[in-house]
């Protein structure tokens, strides 16, 4: 891969020229997630070694903050049987999509002037009762495979990524090289950037200023798509601004190659278990809730070594 960062017409290559439409059928809805096979769990099962299990997901997020203006509700009541007996029940309700919440971006839920994944338009496909295409429900198997992380700030010897240093596709091919991973079709490529250490340095919260945030840059598509993964995993997602003027870089992924996208994963608890145990490879369970018309999910993927 060429180590310089690419054109605006390179990375509107990457998005079309690229693209995956059409490699599992004209009418699939199911995406890069084709590629996990019953062997590819089985595969994935046997990289489980220790037991060791890391879950990747942040807590419900009920607390207003610069970069969860929507904050999930949590509303309880209790309800008598008798003067001593009784139960409690909860309502939950959220706005998961943004940088708050850990979840996972079903195939319709970014498009760009080309259209949707497999080409369709957003007039057609999604409606108020719910979206018609590519929902999330066809992910209702889940989403069990290998999982390969990638820890850019333990390569670099720094606690976080930042605006002046975004992660390049180049640095995530040395980086694989360094731990010894090769990716392989199917996989889960995950991408832990030090959300966390960057948010306790006294920076701005991470995800609070849309118009500027550190990340993956456009040039990782190339190595996304080559990869051949079926998810991408991120704790920093899109490094914001783009630099190309594009309403989507990196979450264009989704769209292009049919991959989904689970956004403001909790990594540091995972890199820390890899980095004890001397491996970036393991088994990874991600299940999305059954929601019909769903552009996506709330999840609480697991990690197990």
């Amino acid at each position: 891969m060429e180590r310089r960062v690419p054109t605006k017409e390179e990375v509107l290559g990457y998005l079309k020229e690229d693209r995956n439409w059409g490699r599992w059928g004209n009418d699939d809805q199911v995406g890069a997630v084709n590629m996990v096979t019953p062997e590819k769990r089985v595969a994935a099962a046997s990289l489980v070694k220790s037991g060791r299990a890391v879950s990747l997901s942040r807590e419900f997020p009920k607390t207003p903050a610069p970069n969860n203006p929507t904050p999930a509700h949590h509303y309880m009541k209790k309800v008598f049987r008798s003067e001593t007996s009784g139960f409690s029940a909860d309502y939950y309700g959220i706005s998961y999509h943004g940088t708050a919440t850990t979840h996972l971006d079903a195939l319709c839920h970014v498009w760009d002037e080309n259209g949707m994944w497999n080409g369709r338009t957003h007039d057609d496909t999604v409606t108020m009762d719910g979206a018609v295409w590519g929902s999330v429900e066809h992910w209702k198997e889940g989403i069990i495979t290998r999982g390969v992380l990638l820890d850019v700030p333990k390569f670099r010897g720094v606690p976080y990524v930042t605006m002046d240093t975004p992660v390049h596709g180049w640095e995530l091919e040395d980086i694989a090289k360094a731990q010894g991973v090769e990716m392989k079709p199917g996989d889960a490529l995950i991408v832990y950037s030090g959300r966390e250490k960057w948010n306790e340095d006294g920076n701005t919260l991470w995800g609070g200023d849309a118009a500027e945030r550190p990340g993956l840059h456009a040039s990782c598509l190339k190595f996304i798509r080559e990869s051949d993964c079926c998810l991408l995993v991120w704790d920093m997602m899109d490094f914001t601004p783009n630099g190309y003027d594009l309403a989507w870089s990196v979450h264009g992924s989704i769209f292009a190659y049919g991959i989904g996208l689970l956004d403001n994963a909790l990594l540091q608890p995972l890199a820390e278990a890899c980095a004890e145990e001397g491996r970036y490879e393991f088994m990874l369970t991600v299940n999305p809730l059954r929601v019909v018309g769903g552009t996506g999910s709330p999840v609480n993927p697991v990690a197990i070594l």
